[in-house]
């Protein structure tokens, strides 16, 4: 059976120390041995047991009970303060079977796969590559668990494809301690799976567009959330250039997304009449005490996978401008300890020179993390059309009221489907400020005040935006979240509130939801609100 280690730890912190928060206990679930029960699903079935063990346990204590993977997330959406679940050893993993198909399945059998909760993004991709296959996109890198990273959207970076979430067809949901509360939750206008895979893992079926895409992007919040079936592709190859480009050519783009038009050009990267190919993904580096004439970018292109392609990781693991805390350790090495002196660097330097060209799979240039320790990262979406405005007032503000130790990078990502997705415009751009953590005594401006002072310059200039959910924020900001997503996050209530029991509903709340003021349950919504849509 599985077994479950209780640590009393009195306090948690995350990845990047934006800690600590008092916690009571710590949970680790550890499945059963291949040896003692051969068989994946009957260890994901036992497992499922274990955790439900767990929830009946917090209910009967009146607690409440949450998952976390990596810790990666700098906001405070995994803690709670009473019992936190660790799912990193929860890395079940299998393709699709014929005979679990749905019979109006418009998807291809072998690019579905089921992962349990802890794989993390790493070693999925090295699964999937075994496979013939790849992920979509990933996240910046490779450390989080899959379940954090559809539960807080992760984005990546490819602006025709999606946050990591849009690649998820089916979610198997752990809501409480019955033999009814596993749910296998699908969109009813797409299935993928069908009764015998329900029946398999021991769920029952809800079919429900509009709960699927409350619960896709669910902060944590519309239960465990134990297993995800995912869609995939054939592995691909990406072209990396880093380049130094004319700042308003690189601010154009960004705000037109016109590549096929535009006279930017690399050599190799166009079609027979010499037009510019579209990229995978582009991203802009910018330091903003630093008027330089020229911006750095990174650019990428989707090729066809072949097996003659130079190894890259030599080149990815000494690259500079790759994620963008990375970027900022590499100009903040020497001076770490004071913040100051960092500032007055930041003030007077260029970035760094740009990088070798390289070629590699997703997982092969979105690598390792670099970078361990105290830091910070905002990071707002906002439509790609607002970008260079939106640019120019969180520059200013960072010279103006700051400074601040950090800089500022661009990215641009496909709309996505889930109600509460940050990634909610057309073509998103995710504005990002990283930095080491610093004393407000080496500054004019603290963090917290730093991050309540982006909410107010973009609404004072009426630029619509989002939050990164897993990123800093002032997260109880009056009316933060209905000012970002208006019915949307009414909708999300609604539909957790009809999803689940008050009792539960409270079970799955935290700190965070209660900032956020997404915590409230709604009564007198109709149970079919949540039921499938046939």
């Amino acid at each position: 059976m599985a077994t479950t280690i209780k640590h009393e730890i009195g306090s948690w912190n995350t990845f990047h120390n934006n800690g600590p928060f008092p916690t009571k206990a710590l949970y680790v679930t550890s499945l059963e041995q291949k040896g003692n029960m051969p068989s994946a699903t009957d260890r994901y079935n036992d497992a499922a047991k274990e955790i439900q063990r767990l929830i009946k346990t917090a209910l009967d204590s009146h607690q409440g009970f949450r998952a976390y993977g990596s810790a990666w997330s700098m906001s405070h959406i995994a803690h709670q303060k009473d019992n936190m679940h660790f799912n990193a050893a929860m890395n079940l993993k299998r393709a699709v079977s014929a005979d679990e198909m749905h019979v109006n399945s418009s998807f291809s059998q072998e690019n579905l796969f089921f992962f349990q909760c802890g794989n993390i993004i790493k070693e999925i991709s090295n699964f999937l590559f075994d496979q013939g296959k790849s992920l979509k996109a990933t996240g910046a890198s490779n450390g989080q668990t899959i379940a954090g990273c559809i539960s807080t959207g992760v984005h990546g970076s490819a602006w025709d494809v999606g946050s990591v979430q849009d690649s998820v067809v089916g979610i198997n949901l752990i809501i409480g301690e019955t033999a009814d509360d596993i749910v296998y939750l699908e969109r009813h206008t797409k299935p993928a799976l069908n009764d015998v895979f329900a029946n398999r893992i021991k769920a029952r079926v809800i079919r429900n567009d509009g709960l699927f895409n409350a619960a896709l992007v669910s902060l944590g919040s519309f239960g465990f959330i134990h297993g995800v079936v995912i869609e995939v592709e054939d592995r691909f190859l990406l072209n990396r250039y880093v380049k130094k480009i004319d700042k308003g050519k690189a601010l154009q783009l960004a705000q037109t997304m016109d590549f096929e038009n535009s006279d930017f050009k690399i050599p190799g990267e166009t079609d027979a009449n010499g037009k510019p190919h579209l990229p995978f993904h582009y991203k802009v580096f910018i330091n903003p005490y630093v008027n330089d004439s020229e911006y750095v970018v990174e650019i990428m292109y989707k090729k066809p996978y072949r097996n003659d392609y130079p190894d890259p990781v030599p080149k990815i693991k000494t690259a500079v401008y790759r994620d963008l805390i990375r970027l900022f350790a590499h100009i903040a090495e020497n001076y770490k300890n004071s913040i100051p002196k960092l500032i007055k660097v930041l003030q007077t330097s260029i970035l760094p020179p740009v990088d070798l060209e390289v070629t590699g799979t997703l997982s092969d240039i979105f690598w390792d993390a670099g970078f361990q320790g105290p830091a910070y990262a905002c990071s707002v979406g906002i439509d790609h059309r607002d970008s260079p405005k939106a640019l120019e007032l969180l520059v200013n503000l960072a010279k103006n009221e700051g400074p601040i130790p950090g800089i500022y990078a661009m990215r641009f990502v496909k709309q996505s489907g889930a109600t509460l997705a940050f990634t909610k415009f057309p073509v998103t751009c995710m504005l990002e400020i990283d930095g080491l953590i610093w004393n407000p005594k080496d500054s004019n401006i603290g963090l917290q005040k730093f991050c309540t002072r982006i909410i107010e310059v973009l609404k004072a200039n009426n630029i619509a935006f989002t939050q990164h959910w897993g990123k800093n924020a002032d997260w109880s900001f009056p009316g933060l979240v209905q000012y970002m997503y208006g019915n949307k996050a009414t909708e999300w209530m609604e539909y957790r509130s009809s999803f689940l029991r008050k009792e539960t509903a409270e079970l799955f709340s935290n700190d965070f939801l209660k900032d956020t003021a997404l915590s409230e349950y709604k009564i007198d919504i109709p149970d079919t609100l949540a039921k499938s849509i046939v």
